[in-house]
């Protein structure tokens, strides 16, 4: 670090903040972002400037060179850290990405109810307070054949609230082998002990028999939970009771069966040559009594979690007091009504991104990818076209793949092409394999095309 006559002269020559802020630049930037916003800029940049010389790094800059480091300073700061991105991964439903893309009809909705105050909690008929409740709870009973049905904020939050107001106090039966962790850490037995209910493990990891639920049923046992496998797989030496087989011992017994079904499928994934996954319609009609699901996943709604299946236990749980710290607000609500719509209708392959990207043909992704690795060829790049797998992600199908139609992008230095690429004002997010960058396009939104072709064409010239 240097302290020389030099350097204290240099530090001098500093201007002084009400010095900067007597400037037009820095009174502009004030306007924008408010007084005292802009004196924390311009401080900031002063105290990065003086360390820059004492470091000998530096000269002392022009005042206008400051206030434009103040500029970008704000900038940054005002930048929103939530924004779009393009999901070139090939991966449908991404987590890390925000999960399922919303319907045009959804986002529609969305925009609607979020503008201006609508009926969230009002009943135009009496013109009295009404309840949040109601809202999508009609597409959800006709569309699933359940009696009754409820939303909250997300599927973690549905177990929880289904746990809470039905077996509180008492014994719940779950599989060793369902005792899985989802996404963040949390973990099912950590779910299960919040809502105050006595976790009894039955079977081995890979196999539980109907026998061993039997044996666990006692006078405290308040129902059978199933946490279906939709973020994992077991294989090989396995075996587990149907859900029709727990549904009649449950039953026999007195006591609810409960299914957190997770992904939230309301159409048979075996007709996209998947493997088969059992559908929140499957679980109601082998007699599960409540069904818990996603909104977010393989239904390709907003975030949400959804309660369908017996009148007298979903009003139970509607009455809880903990389902008011868990209700969905208006937007989730406004979303999920447009997103249920097309599956009562019979429309939802065709609106619905979620399913369209799994319907994608094979023919129609090679002809995209040829489209592409062409133009990117005119503009000099290294592509070409090669064979690859599209994955569901989202906890949804594990280790089921899609055949795709890759671009694949060579390049020197690979990982820096990939992070310039996310630098970008839209970024896009691919993915790296074997020293080259691949793109898929099932998962490029087609209004986002144009600007995943400009995007690569400008980061590698």
């Amino acid at each position: 670090m240097s302290d020389t006559p030099d350097t204290q002269q240099l530090l001098r020559q500093l201007p002084s903040v009400d010095k900067l802020l007597r400037l037009p630049a820095a009174y502009d930037l004030a306007q924008r972002y408010g007084h005292a916003l802009m004196t924390d800029a311009l401080r900031h940049t002063l105290d990065q400037t003086r360390q820059a010389i004492l470091d000998g790094r530096a000269h002392t800059p022009m005042p206008a060179t400051l206030v434009q480091n103040a500029r970008e300073w704000l900038e940054e700061l005002a930048a929103p850290t939530l924004r779009p991105v393009i999901n070139a991964t090939g991966v449908i439903v991404h987590t890390n990405l925000g999960r399922a893309p919303l319907s045009q009809a959804a986002m529609t909705a969305v925009q609607a109810i979020a503008a201006g105050y609508n009926t969230l909690e009002f009943n135009l008929e009496t013109g009295k307070r009404g309840s949040r409740a109601v809202h999508a709870e009609q597409l959800l009973t006709r569309i699933t054949g359940a009696e009754a049905a409820a939303a909250v904020n997300n599927n973690a939050a549905a177990v929880l609230l289904m746990l809470t107001a039905l077996c509180q106090g008492k014994e719940v039966i779950i599989s060793r082998g369902q005792l899985v962790e989802i996404g963040g850490g949390f973990r099912v037995p950590d779910v299960m002990a919040q809502s105050g209910a006595k976790l009894v493990e039955v079977g081995a990891t890979n196999r539980t028999h109907l026998r061993d639920y039997a044996r666990a049923i006692s006078e405290n046992t308040a129902a059978i939970l199933v946490a279906h496998h939709s973020n994992y797989k077991i294989i090989g030496f396995t075996t587990e009771p149907s859900l029709a087989e727990l549904a009649e011992l449950a039953h026999e017994n007195g006591i609810p069966l409960l299914f957190d079904q997770g992904s939230g499928a309301l159409l048979d994934a075996g007709r996209y040559g998947l493997e088969p996954e059992p559908t929140v319609l499957d679980g109601l009609e082998a007699g599960c009594d409540v069904v818990a699901f996603s909104g977010d996943k393989l239904l390709g709604g907003p975030q949400a979690g959804i309660l369908v299946g017996q009148e007298p236990l979903i009003q139970r749980l509607k009455k809880h007091p903990l389902a008011r710290a868990v209700r969905a607000d208006k937007m989730a609500l406004a979303a999920l009504s447009a997103t249920l719509l097309p599956y009562l209708t019979v429309q939802a392959e065709a609106e619905i991104p979620v399913w369209h990207m799994l319907a994608y043909p094979l023919a129609e992704l090679e002809a995209t990818a040829r489209a592409w690795a062409d133009q990117l060829a005119e503009a000099g790049l290294a592509a070409r076209v090669t064979d690859g797998f599209s994955t569901v992600g989202g906890g949804s199908l594990p280790g089921t793949e899609l055949p795709t139609k890759l671009v694949a992008i060579q390049q020197p230095n690979v990982e820096n092409l990939a992070a310039r690429l996310r630098q970008r004002p839209l970024p896009v997010i691919g993915r790296i394999q074997a020293d080259e960058l691949l793109i898929d396009p099932r998962t490029v939104l087609p209004e986002q095309e144009e600007a995943l072709l400009q995007a690569l064409v400008a980061v590698t010239r």
